[in-house]
């Protein structure tokens, strides 16, 4: 399967380094995959719906050609051709352009969507029930199934395609583990790190970054053993395996240089 790198948001926080809204888009026989979405064409159109803390905090960019939809098309296909979308959960920066994509099936754990559509008090600022007004086909996975690499609770689209259960960060979180034609794995963990160093041994992580991740996790205790778990897997399977975090733009910009390199070479 060839695998794009895209970046659906760029923000700008001012007390962190600038990140990206990292969007993995599959070309598979079956048609287009997306892992996540960033930020759709209604959010950047009304992004009020984004709420003030957000903007303000975040600071998104909100630029028309950074939208899923428009790096679809500037590839050469339709919303159309978008048949799934693997959500790693659905903060409202990873879900919004779901509604550019309304045909294609919505993957989600079970628990990350009655945390959206039933949150309790301390939930409900992080997600935008605006952005599946349209009504998304979802398809609810629910835990547990095989486990993966020493991951457990890995429920599976096909054999190239992995929902790997990490909650913390939202009650539902998880990692998205894709199969790339040459056999290698790329794991989209989403916002289980914010940032790329905290995967590396020993891990670092950005002094903004670690405050904010620690703040907004449901379950921090979870998130932290579940950071362990990946830098494990990224460190312990180097050359099989590539995890990467949604926000992270160095990653972002390494992985889609490398896959660009390959399509010159013709890899």
């Amino acid at each position: 399967m060839r695998v794009h790198h895209l970046n659906c948001g760029t923000f700008r926080p001012p007390l962190a380094p600038e990140m990206v809204a990292h969007v993995l888009l599959v070309e598979r026989p079956e048609g287009l995959l997306l892992v996540d979405t960033g930020l759709g064409t209604t959010d950047l159109a009304h992004p009020a719906r984004l709420g003030r803390p957000f903007r303000t905090v975040v600071r998104p960019a909100l630029d028309p050609a950074e939208t899923a939809l428009a790096q679809v098309t500037a590839l050469g296909f339709a919303a159309g051709d978008v048949t799934d979308v693997v959500l790693t959960h659905l903060d409202l920066d990873h879900v919004g352009g779901i509604g550019d994509f309304p045909s294609a099936r919505v993957h989600v754990f079970e628990r990350e969507y009655d945390a959206a559509t039933r949150p309790a008090l301390t939930e409900r600022g992080r997600y935008v029930a605006a952005q599946w007004a349209h009504g998304p086909r979802w398809v609810l996975h629910a835990e547990p199934g095989d486990s993966w690499l020493g991951l457990p609770a890995v429920t599976a689209l096909d054999d190239d395609v992995l929902l790997v259960p990490l909650p913390g960060h939202s009650r539902g979180h998880c990692g998205v583990a894709v199969r790339r034609d040459d056999g290698h794995w790329l794991v989209h963990a989403g916002d289980a790190v914010f940032d790329g160093d905290q995967l590396r041994d020993p891990p670092r992580c950005h002094r903004g970054l670690a405050a904010f991740q620690a703040m907004v996790a449901v379950d921090n205790k979870a998130r932290r053993a579940n950071e362990e778990r990946l830098r494990e897997l990224a460190t312990g399977h180097t050359g099989e395996v590539t995890v990467f975090c949604a926000h992270d733009k160095a990653q972002l910009d390494a992985l889609a240089g490398a896959a660009a390199g390959d399509d010159v070479t013709g890899g």
